[in-house]
């Protein structure tokens, strides 16, 4: 039985524009608990070595086992797409495809090539710190049913998001600065903690889990186990207690029993990864496993505006061939850009022609919320007049002049930015 509060997502007039049902049809089916997440599917493909065995195998063989059972994840994904019911996930296998993703991730952290600085250090021992500045340890900043993302995410009970701290990219305007540059904001969390709070999202109802930062990315070996743990158990009472430190709405759980989560008899969410998007390759390939829904951002048109803006290398390169696999893959997903002050021709534009050139028909939130923040704030004491540019909010113009440019281009984005009719 389809809970009430789901029965009237699926039924919110938004699902009713074909352009934006058919890139996110997965998606709905799996927050509606009429298909299973893409990690029920992976617990049911088996790694065909023994637990035992399977932490001892280097790093190389690891991955050469995941490619493997990826191609089986991806044709039984795409068998799903079309008939759910065709895919039996009531016996997951005892080792199986996520602890191959588990493990890879575990040994990665001893040369942490998460994300695209792929800066090698060891994680595990500490003695050097990436740009991240993390060891091994996750800290959430808060979680709650989030009611400001996207119609289509945030739905009728709220987007699951999940805040973590510290951040693979120093934009100096960053709205999310209090946790994005100080590794230390939150509270510690292990995999089961995590999976406490993935389970009590669900549970009241939110119709996603949004992992998104600061950055996560940073997190995948926590969050990689944190998945594989929702897969197999119900976390313990202790780890529900120790997890609501950070719950920062007043929600009460368990109103409706299973209903708001139950697919087969199992655990069922859809992963969202909300994300800056700067992943390495083998990232990229390990999430494609997990993630049922993507949000990735599209900052910046250049790399010269990243550098000076975000003190990020290799910007442009390595965002676009990111959203270019996903489109590639067939996954579901939607973009953001952030339309900055002064910045509409060297960023906005640029952004807004390679996705009509590269991903047709892509769903794109232009978003028009901009307002300066951390060093690109005149009221701050951390204000740096370098970033004058960005140091206040963007004209009336230049937010009309990127939706004039969206338009010109026949990008896809009216419906998702302009969303507020479809609610």
């Amino acid at each position: 039985m389809t809970p009430p509060a789901y029965q009237r997502f699926v039924q919110l007039p938004v699902w009713k524009r074909p352009e934006i049902r058919n890139r996110l049809e997965w998606y709905l089916k799996v927050s509606a608990n009429q298909a299973p997440a893409k990690y029920l599917i992976a617990s049911t493909i088996p790694a065909s070595v023994s637990s035992d065995t399977i932490h001892s195998l280097p790093l190389g063989e690891l991955w050469d086992l995941f490619q493997k059972n990826l191609h089986e994840l991806i044709s039984l994904w795409e068998q799903a797409k079309q008939e759910p019911k065709s895919i039996d996930i009531s016996h997951p296998s005892e080792t199986n495809l996520l602890d191959i993703i588990g493990e890879i991730s575990n040994k990665t952290l001893q040369s942490c090539t998460f994300c695209r600085w792929e800066c090698k250090v060891d994680r595990v021992k500490g003695e050097k710190l990436g740009t991240c500045q993390l060891g091994t340890e996750s800290r959430v900043a808060s979680y709650f049913h989030h009611r400001g993302e996207e119609l289509v995410f945030r739905g009728t009970r709220g987007s699951g998001t999940i805040f973590f701290s510290s951040c693979s990219m120093r934009c100096v305007f960053c709205q999310n600065s209090d946790i994005s540059k100080d590794k230390d904001n939150g509270a510690l969390v292990d995999a089961e903690g995590l999976a406490a709070i993935i389970w009590d999202l669900r549970m009241e109802g939110c119709h996603n889990i949004n992992f998104v930062g600061g950055e996560p990315t940073i997190h995948l070996h926590t969050i990689m186990k944190a998945i594989r743990h929702i897969s197999r158990d119900k976390p313990s009472r202790e780890a529900f207690g120790q997890a609501r430190w950070t719950k920062s709405d007043g929600f009460l759980p368990f109103r409706s029993g299973t209903n708001y989560y139950d697919y087969g008899g199992r655990f069922n969410a859809p992963i969202l990864w909300n994300s800056n998007f700067f992943i390495s390759e083998k990232t990229m390939s390990l999430l494609r496993a997990v993630v049922d829904v993507w949000l990735p951002d599209f900052k910046f048109g250049n790399n010269k505006c990243a550098r000076r803006l975000a003190r990020t290398p290799w910007y442009f390169e390595t965002i676009s061939k990111n959203h270019k696999l996903i489109h590639d893959w067939g996954e579901n997903y939607v973009i953001r850009h952030l339309v900055m002050p002064n910045h509409v021709d060297c960023c906005t534009k640029p952004v807004l022609e390679w996705i009509a050139e590269n991903l047709p028909g892509a769903l794109v939130n232009i978003m028009a919320q901009y307002h300066p923040d951390a060093y690109a704030n005149p009221a701050s004491p951390e204000y740096n007049p370098r970033y004058s540019d960005i140091s206040r909010y963007p004209e009336r113009q230049e937010i009309l002049d990127a939706y004039a440019y969206a338009r010109e281009l026949g990008i896809n984005f009216e419906e998702i930015t302009f969303e507020k009719s479809l609610q």
